[in-house]
C-alpha cells in the first residue's frame, strides 16, 4: 500500500501489525456487516498515522473489499493517509493528530457506562505520542473515573520520527508511570500473540483502567527497516517493496509450518 501510494508510515504500521491483528482476529466484538453495531467493542488508532495496519485489517475482516486498499492516499479513495470516520467503515475516530485518542477514548467509555453498554473500549498509542501531555490528562482521567472498560496498548518501539524517543524526549519507565496514575499495568512482547491474546482478554476483568505496554520493534519484519527511524514516514523503492515481501511471506510460511507442526 505505502509503496503504490508513494508515502506513508510503514515502521509504526509493522510494529503494531500483531498487536492489530490479534484484536480484530481473536479479541473484539465487532461485526464488520453491520459497522455500527451498537454493542460492539470499540477500536481507537490513536497513532492515527498507523493508518495502513488499521485498513489492512480492516478489509481483511471484511469491512471493504480487500482490492481496495491499492487506492491508500489516492484521490477519490476513501482510504485517507490518516484515518477517516466519515468515510471508512470500520473507523471508529478521525485521528492523526496525536495525542488525542486516549482522551477520546475516555469519552467513549464514560458514554458506554452511562448508556450501561457492555461493550469495552481499546486504544492504540505509540511512546513518541506519550511525551504529548493530553495523554497524561488522559490517563489521570481515566483513573479518577474508574474506567473499568478502558484498555490502553502503546506501541513501544523506542523510535519516532526524529530519532530514540530516550534521546529525543524520554518517556520511560512507562509501566510505572501508568502505575502511579492509577492504573493496573503490564508489559508484554508485543510480537508474541500469546501474549498479547492473553493480556488483552485478561484486561477485559480488571477493575479501573489497564495500560498494556507492548514491546515492539519499529519496521517489524523487514530487514531493512527494523529499528531504523528513517522508515517512520517513508515508501519503498519498487526493489525494496520486492525484498519486504519476500523477507514477509518467508516468515508468514515460517509460523504456517510451526501451527502445523503444534
Amino acid at each position: 500500500m505505502v509503496a503504490e501510494a508513494g508515502s506513508g508510515h510503514p515502521g509504526g504500521s509493522l510494529s503494531s501489525a500483531d498487536i492489530v491483528t490479534a484484536l480484530y482476529f481473536h479479541v473484539l466484538n465487532h461485526r464488520p456487516e453491520e459497522p455500527k453495531w451498537p454493542e460492539r467493542d470499540r477500536f481507537i488508532l490513536s497513532k492515527g498515522h498507523c493508518a495502513p495496519i488499521l485498513y489492512a485489517a480492516l478489509a481483511r475482516s471484511g469491512y471493504f473489499p480487500v482490492d481496495e486498499l491499492s487506492g491508500l492516499r489516492k484521490l477519490d479513495c476513501h482510504l485517507q493517509g490518516h484515518p477517516d470516520m466519515r468515510k471508512t467503515n470500520g473507523v471508529e475516530i478521525s485521528s492523526g493528530s496525536l495525542g488525542q485518542g486516549l482522551s477520546i477514548s475516555v469519552g467513549i467509555a464514560l458514554a458506554m457506562r452511562l448508556d450501561k453498554h457492555p461493550g469495552h473500549v481499546f486504544t492504540l498509542t505509540g511512546d513518541g505520542e506519550s511525551q504529548e501531555g493530553e495523554i497524561w490528562e488522559a490517563a489521570m482521567a481515566a483513573a479518577h473515573y474508574k474506567l473499568d472498560h478502558l484498555t490502553a496498548i502503546v506501541d513501544c518501539n523506542g523510535l519516532q520520527i526524529d530519532g530514540f524517543t530516550k534521546d529525543i524526549m524520554n518517556v520511560e519507565p512507562l509501566t510505572d508511570k501508568y502505575e502511579a496514575f492509577g492504573w493496573t499495568t503490564r508489559s508484554i512482547d508485543g510480537h508474541d500473540m500469546g501474549q498479547i491474546i492473553e493480556a488483552l482478554e485478561w484486561s477485559r476483568t480488571v477493575e479501573g483502567p489497564v495500560a498494556i505496554i507492548a514491546r515492539t520493534i519499529k519496521g517489524k519484519g523487514v530487514s531493512f527497516m527494523e529499528n531504523q527511524a528513517g522508515w517512520h514516514g517513508k515508501a519503498p523503492t519498487d526493489e525494496q517493496e520486492a525484498q519486504a515481501l519476500v523477507e514477509l511471506e518467508e516468515q508468514a510460511q515460517a509460523l504456517a509450518s510451526e501451527a502445523q507442526g503444534a
